[in-house]
């Protein structure tokens, strides 16, 4: 029995639409707050708190900007019931001068950190903000322990100035209601 070919694919003729230079392109990209940009930026926080850059963590927050760790699953607002974390821009520079401190017993000796970030979506585009979904993993080793936290991170990120700033963030733990002991590292 005879095999069929299969037909050949027509190859057209190259387009005539002007291509912009690389680096034009990546003027423009830079200018909106797109899935790429959004990616490397939620990386780049992750390596600031793995590093210990604090301050240039609190750098990337917006000044009226807040971060959230609800205790329960699905939870709705912060005011209705006790959170894990629910700090305004000034709690937050609190947590970043503790963390700093030398006397902050519960960081004898520093915990050290690795954190892992995937799976980032955008969720919703409005002007120049966005609010960005991702996954993440953070693994703490402190006092021949090791602990592992995953869940998903929820942030609002805002263009100011070129710079992309965190408007607020949220962070779901998967045991979000489980017992945990002393969560002194930002997640």
């Amino acid at each position: 029995m005879a095999r069929k070919q299969k037909p050949r694919a027509k190859i057209s003729a190259p387009s005539r639409r002007r291509v912009a230079p690389p680096r034009a392109r990546a003027q423009r990209a830079g200018t909106a707050l797109d899935l790429h940009r959004c990616a490397q930026f939620l990386e780049h926080e992750a390596r600031l708190l793995d590093e210990s850059k604090f301050d240039d963590w609190l750098k990337l927050f917006t000044a009226d900007a807040w971060y959230w760790v609800p205790s329960e699953p699905d939870q709705a607002d912060p005011h209705e019931t006790v959170s894990l974390i629910y700090d305004d821009r000034r709690l937050l520079e609190t947590r970043v001068r503790r963390l700093a401190s030398p006397r902050m017993y519960s960081q004898e000796p520093r915990s050290r950190t690795s954190r892992v970030v995937a799976n980032a979506t955008i969720e919703d585009v409005e002007g120049r903000a966005a609010t960005v979904r991702s996954k993440f993993l953070m693994i703490e080793y402190r006092r021949e322990q090791q602990r592992l936290f995953t869940g998903t991170s929820w942030h609002r990120l805002v263009l100011i100035d070129g710079a992309i700033k965190i408007a607020w963030k949220r962070v779901d733990l998967v045991n979000c209601d489980a017992p945990l002991d002393g969560i002194t590292q930002p997640f």
